[in-house]
């Protein structure tokens, strides 16, 4: 399938590709029956490709990451497609548009993506608003916070508790993320002393809340 719209994708710029197939997505699970044929073609997993993890169950160990459906749109329709979780964001508290496009490019001889949108979303609150509305109950979706670019870093902790308080009741883990290049000063969140504080603040409200959710931490790759 791929094959055969690749040369239509390829003739749009990156991210006008992305909203393209996005939106295809979104428009397909409008098809009757549509949602019947994807999960027959697609969710094919087996008893035995589930996995536990955190104290939580994957179907299978394949799960679409954050950055694709930000804004927490169209998990359930991406759900249709046989994946073990989902996970939404990065989402900050207050929406932000990201970074000036061009943001997002092909690196063709690599076979990869340069995104460097700027953690661009609605806000947690906007996503935490649709993910009360799911109607697949057997996936699992992670929540991935971050900061706001105004934020400064002295204050982000209250970023990352913002966040943690308006997704608690609709995600089952969350992902603090400090590893984007593309919000200033971000990555010095990730040295030492300020990544305890947060981690312990974080984990601190995750405790009181009566339901402790699985923490995990998103770093840079080359750490």
């Amino acid at each position: 399938m791929y094959k055969l719209i690749k040369p239509l994708l390829f003739a749009m710029n990156p991210e006008a590709a992305h909203h393209f197939s996005f939106n295809a997505c979104r428009n397909l699970s409008q098809v009757p029956f549509a949602s019947e044929i994807t999960q027959s073609i697609f969710d094919i997993s087996t008893p035995n490709d589930a996995v536990e993890l955190f104290g939580l169950k994957f179907k299978n160990r394949i799960g679409l990451a954050a950055g694709f459906d930000k804004d927490a749109k169209i998990f359930d329709q991406f759900a249709d497609f046989g994946f073990g979780h989902i996970e939404i964001g990065t989402v900050t508290p207050k929406a932000q548009p990201g970074n000036e496009q061009p943001r997002l490019f092909r690196l063709l001889q690599d076979q990869a993506i340069l995104n460097r949108m700027g953690f661009n979303n609605l806000g947690a609150k906007d996503a935490a608003e649709r993910l009360r509305k799911k109607k697949r109950t057997d996936i699992i979706i992670g929540g991935n916070i971050g900061k706001n670019k105004l934020t400064p870093n002295e204050e982000a902790v209250n970023d990352y508790l913002i966040c943690l308080r308006e997704l608690y009741d609709v995600v089952d883990y969350f992902v603090v993320n400090v590893s984007s290049p593309n919000t200033p000063g971000l990555r010095a969140l990730q040295d030492k002393g300020p990544l305890t504080e947060i981690l312990k603040e974080v984990q601190k409200l995750n405790q009181s809340l009566g339901n402790p959710k699985p923490l995990l931490l998103k770093i840079a790759p080359d750490l």
